[in-house]
């Protein structure tokens, strides 16, 4: 009973294995090299942008002085949407504009040092949209989504049973060497053999949450039930390509200029209210007597368990919510999580290092699993032409 549940699960295995395993290469291999994306991102940005700060003592300019200085300057400005500040002194300010753009500003003297590597976004989004949707574009791109999504929840299957085949009949040291450490001087199925037990042994866990959590972000209904199992409602989804402001924000055009005044004296109690920041994100108000968010990280940017959100009134400087990430209900929290632990950001960047690696280690047994599979073929074709000739002789 047990060898003919094995070998169900084997040709299962198999056959998912064949019919996903191309879309499966091209995820596993832009998740590669997309595992450091937001630090290199940053270094592009940034690496002609220092910052000299004046003195030791100096301080930074207020931000409404900052940003007045920069629309001087960048008519584009005018409509900027936030400003990032940086604990690190060297750290250029980083103010966000319509069209995904980002301007880098001495936040001592208002001075716009540049924009973003243009090349290096261009690479990272276009890596993106082969891992996304495999790089098409329009109307299609919701079918090449279906696809992606389908073989990601393929490959979830496979990196679970992969491991109920690995699982050694019998425990023996040699057995479980065998399945567990490369072997020399070996080629051909040997060798594939070998190291698609190995690499799938050693990749299995992090290549598990890896998969998991992007079946998470593919289906609704995955993430919905991450929710419900922390005991949740889902939270009610809002429609893919709604604007974020409503029908009305969307017939505006250019959002009208954000105004300024006591900004500066919000900034310095939202950075008092967490200690050990390390960067601040002012979303620009857009009515002045709009309350003003702040999203403060005590991280490097893709750790849920240190972000926070504080929101306060314009006016009186009155807390009006304060979300810290222990604020949230479980499922959030874990939804949360399984976001982040997609990339291994979760975990900084060693898991960001875990999660590059599994997924460089995904590539190898999707090459080594159709190698195995094709040979399989060929030497079944083979035995088939000698049987026929053995026929055709008699």
């Amino acid at each position: 009973m047990k060898e003919r549940l094995r070998r169900v699960v084997f040709w299962c295995h198999l056959v998912a294995g064949v019919c996903a395993g191309l879309v499966i290469l091209i995820m596993s291999v832009t998740g590669v090299l997309l595992a450091y994306e937001r630090q290199l991102m940053r270094w592009a940005d940034t690496r002609d942008h220092t910052v000299a700060r004046p003195s030791p003592d100096a301080a930074r300019l207020p931000v409404e002085d900052m940003l007045a200085r920069v629309r001087e300057s960048q008519p584009a400005a005018v409509a900027a949407t936030a400003v990032t500040f940086y604990h690190e002194a060297t750290e250029p300010a980083t103010v966000s504009v319509p069209g995904g753009r980002s301007l880098f500003v001495n936040p001592y003297t208002g001075e716009v040092l540049g924009e973003g590597s243009t090349r290096v976004r261009a690479f990272f989004r276009s890596v993106t949209d082969w891992h996304r949707w495999l790089s098409v574009a329009g109307e299609k791109r919701a079918v090449a989504r279906a696809v992606t999504g389908a073989s990601n929840l393929i490959f979830l299957f496979i990196v679970a049973s992969g491991f109920y085949l690995w699982w050694p009949r019998k425990w023996t040291r040699n057995s479980v060497r065998a399945v567990t450490w490369f072997r020399r001087g070996q080629g051909g199925r040997a060798r594939d053999f070998n190291w698609h037990n190995v690499i799938g042994f050693w990749s299995a866990v992090p290549l598990f949450v890896v998969v998991l959590s992007g079946v998470v972000i593919s289906y609704t209904w995955a993430s919905n039930l991450v929710y419900r199992l922390a005991g949740e409602q889902p939270p009610v989804q809002q429609q893919r390509g709604a604007p974020p402001g409503g029908a009305g924000a969307q017939q505006q055009g250019v959002a009208p200029p954000a105004p300024l005044d006591g900004l500066e004296a919000l900034l310095s109690q939202a950075g008092r209210q967490v200690e050990g920041w390390q960067s601040i994100t002012l979303q620009l108000p857009s009515k002045p007597d709009a309350p003003v968010a702040f999203a403060i990280d005590r991280g490097d940017g893709g750790q849920p368990q240190l972000r926070s959100q504080l929101t306060l009134d314009r006016k009186t400087g009155e807390v009006v919510r304060w979300e810290p990430y222990s604020n949230n209900t479980r499922g959030r929290r874990l939804r949360s999580w399984l976001r982040f632990a997609h990339t291994g950001e979760v975990y900084g960047l060693a898991g960001q290092t875990m999660a590059g690696l599994a997924s460089l280690g995904g590539a190898f047994l999707v090459y080594t699993g159709l190698s195995l599979a094709w040979r399989r073929f060929y030497s079944w074709r083979g035995r088939r032409a000698r049987e026929t000739g053995a026929k055709d002789a008699a």
